[in-house]
């Protein structure tokens, strides 16, 4: 007699890891331009060692006011530490706002 059925083993999750990082604050500012900062991640993050040589299994994509980084694979155990989320706003310090509220 059998006491229930053995579950099947899960397998391990094949697929990419991806992140997003929100600007909209700095663009709607007019302190940064979306573009830069594409070109500037599409530059330096590294495939295989080398910094802008991104291959099918890395993409940038933008819209609007949000950058996501998509990866087919996993990402190197530098760029893990640095990732412990999916999404992450990007903020400034407005010098002029705070100065204004100290002298209020």
């Amino acid at each position: 007699m059998s006491r229930g059925s053995a579950a099947a083993p899960k397998g391990k999750r094949k697929g990419g890891v991806a992140f997003t990082i929100d600007c909209s604050k700095p663009v709607d500012d007019k302190i940064m331009e979306i573009a830069s900062l594409e070109k500037f991640l599409q530059e330096r993050i590294k495939v295989g060692g080398k910094a802008g040589a991104l291959d099918d299994s890395v993409s940038i994509t933008r819209d609007k006011s949000k950058i996501t980084v998509t990866s087919d694979g996993q990402f190197s155990k530098r760029y893990k530490i640095m990732l412990d989320r999916n999404l992450y706003e990007l903020r400034y310090f407005n010098i002029a706002e705070n100065e204004a509220e100290e002298e209020g």
